[in-house]
């Protein structure tokens, strides 16, 4: 198996223009929600203290935490073979593809060739690359069901109902998106298992199978090559050891769960923001809970949107789910702005301003 070396077609993919797209959708759903909500005296009783700013602050260093934490799962998986600089590269060129592409599809496909261009061998990136997909949806697969432990399922879903009542039903608009979203998620965990610790060979076998279908059989050569890859991971990975496992899966469980911290740091922001939400007190820890729960389910959403990066409808959905929690009547626009600004905005800037270097150094490599 080879990767192929077409710097051209990579930055033709990922030229920086792309970000104009999910910016302008983003930022007009915003701008539609802030001018909907507004009402007038909404920003009066707004303050400006140290506590809003030490809890921004700490929102922001839960997304640092977060890619730090990917960059040392990057550093473990490749049994430290590239530094911290090239970690960081590989990093915000994954998530400038990841922000540009849906959700869905995300920087996967081609965050093999940026480990393979760090100096990774070509079996290497791809069990990387593939380790880190295993074990994200891993989390996600374990995290969902364990919350039900705490969390009543009623409170999770009973949001954004049709007829604008929260019930604590099971038949939100919002709950089938979420089964569905999980079960893509179960299956390909389940397919990923068997076939990085079982048998790759049957798994490449049942992908063309399932392929040569009139249907889909214009992707059975992806397919074939998914299978491979599936093959090689395998042969990398299938005799690493229990503490290679854990320090790679526990690096995984600080990145996201740093990430889904955010909002409750810039919550709390608010509250300190406003003198009549300061007397209501801060939030319990079932709220807590609850409150990184609904991201959790926000993300698995927001896997089947065809937007890149999920933008327009991530917006959307902060309000419905975040929306109770947000003391500040009006305010829901902007702290789903706040919000993207926070988590998604920054990758895209970054990429754009790192892949026209990083390009140009790997093809002076040439």
């Amino acid at each position: 198996m080879a990767i192929p070396d077409d710097s051209d077609n990579i930055l033709k993919k990922l030229r920086p223009g792309r970000i104009i797209l999910p910016m302008v959708i983003g930022l007009g759903v915003v701008a539609y929600m802030i001018y909907s909500e507004y009402e007038p005296g909404t920003f009066d009783g707004m303050s400006f203290t140290w506590n809003v700013l030490l809890f921004m602050f700490l929102a922001v260093l839960m997304m640092v935490t977060r890619d730090v934490g990917y960059m040392l799962r990057i550093k473990i998986l490749t049994g430290k073979e590239i530094n911290w600089k090239k970690s960081f590269n590989i990093i915000m060129l994954w998530e400038f593809t990841s922000a540009i592409t849906p959700t869905a599809i995300g920087g996967t496909s081609i965050a093999i060739y940026f480990v393979y261009k760090e100096g990774v061998s070509v079996g290497k990136s791809t069990a990387v690359v593939m380790a880190t997909s295993f074990l994200d949806e891993l989390y996600f697969i374990l995290m969902f069901p364990l919350i039900f432990l705490i969390i009543s399922g009623a409170d999770i879903f009973s949001i954004g109902a049709d007829d604008g009542v929260a019930t604590g039903s099971y038949i939100n608009k919002y709950f089938w998106f979420a089964v569905i979203g999980y079960s893509l998620k179960f299956l390909w965990v389940c397919l990923m298992c068997y076939a990085l610790f079982i048998n790759p060979k049957a798994v490449k076998n049942l992908l063309l199978f399932v392929f040569r279908f009139k249907l889909i059989r214009r992707w059975r050569k992806q397919a074939e090559k998914a299978g491979d890859d599936m093959i090689i991971t395998s042969g990398e990975l299938k005799n690493k050891s229990l503490l290679f496992w854990f320090k790679a899966f526990a690096s995984t469980f600080f990145s996201w769960s740093a990430r889904y911290w955010v909002v409750n740091f810039m919550l709390i922001a608010l509250i300190f923001g406003n003198p009549d939400t300061i007397m209501q007190g801060l939030y319990t820890f079932y709220e807590h809970i609850l409150i990184f729960t609904r991201q959790l389910v926000m993300w698995i959403l927001m896997i089947v949107m065809p937007t890149p990066g999920g933008s327009g409808f991530a917006e959307y959905i902060f309000k419905d789910y975040m929306g109770e929690f947000i003391r500040v009547q009006g305010f829901e626009g902007m702290m789903a702005f706040l919000w993207r600004i926070i988590t998604y905005y920054p990758y895209l800037i970054i990429g754009a301003i790192v892949i026209p270097r990083w390009v140009k150094k790997i093809t002076a490599k040439i």
